[in-house]
């Protein structure tokens, strides 16, 4: 079965962009001479498990020609769930779509095809990739990331998850409540639970009890999807990660 995907490429232009006159954002910033996005939509267009490939970004950047393999284009919002309601904008509420970042210069079939089958085969509503840290360091091991230490090891996130349209609603208030309460530990204790909290602050929180709380929280079926490859979690967050990925790609293609 192939899913649909939406890849996230609109926000203003940031230090990365700033790298790059007159990118739109970091999505259009080149590493390698090919624009992040179109290696991301590259990656994914790889995978037997995507169909339709669905690009949100900045109306001014709607004809760039990295943007060509895509099937649609559509303008971003103000907010990133704007963004991803615009990207979502009919599909069918039960159907599982994959969204990406825009910033994967790595990503692969095997990558894709491990998230989409995992996620697939447990039925989620969300779910969520992340990388155990022995992975990333096999492959990209010039690459900083930040780690979460969990009881099964240190992790990182991934830059897709796939999700349902019809958790969108829900979402969208545990988004708000989630950046009310960033700065205040009493309001993140009142989401997530002083217990929670107490756990993850000395490594001892479980991926399982992560996972049925976000569930609470969202009243869906929430899952981590434990990948292997680190193409998955490869992103460029700063404007230094241009050059480790510019190095990376160039000593490649040698």
């Amino acid at each position: 079965m192939a899913l649909d995907a939406v890849v996230l490429a609109g926000g203003p232009p940031d230090a990365v962009a700033a790298l790059e006159p007159g990118a739109a954002n970091k999505a259009f910033v080149r590493v390698g001479g090919v624009p992040l996005v179109a290696r991301t939509i590259e990656g994914l267009r790889a995978s037997s498990r995507i169909d339709r490939i669905v690009v949100v970004a900045p109306p001014s950047a709607a004809a760039h020609p990295a943007l060509a393999c895509a099937s649609e284009v559509r303008g971003d919002g103000a907010r990133i769930i704007e963004s991803l309601r615009s990207g979502m904008a009919g599909f069918t509420e039960n159907a599982m779509v994959v969204v990406a970042a825009s910033d994967l210069p790595a990503l692969d079939a095997g990558a894709v095809d491990e998230f989409v089958d995992a996620a697939v085969a447990r039925d989620l509503d969300v779910a969520y990739a992340c990388l155990e840290r022995r992975y990333h360091l096999d492959r990209y091991p010039e690459f900083p990331h930040t780690w979460a230490r969990m009881r099964e090891g240190r992790f990182c996130g991934g830059g897709i998850v796939a999700l349902r349209p019809a958790v969108l609603p829900r979402l969208s208030m545990v988004l708000d409540a989630l950046g009310d309460a960033r700065k205040s530990p009493l309001r993140l204790a009142g989401l997530f639970g002083w217990d929670m909290l107490a756990r993850f602050a000395v490594g001892r929180l479980s991926i399982a009890d992560a996972e049925a709380r976000a569930s609470r929280l969202l009243g869906a079926r929430v899952g981590a999807v434990r990948c292997t490859h680190a193409e998955i979690a490869l992103n460029v967050d700063r404007a230094a990660d241009v050059a480790l990925v510019n190095a990376r790609f160039a000593a490649a293609a040698g």
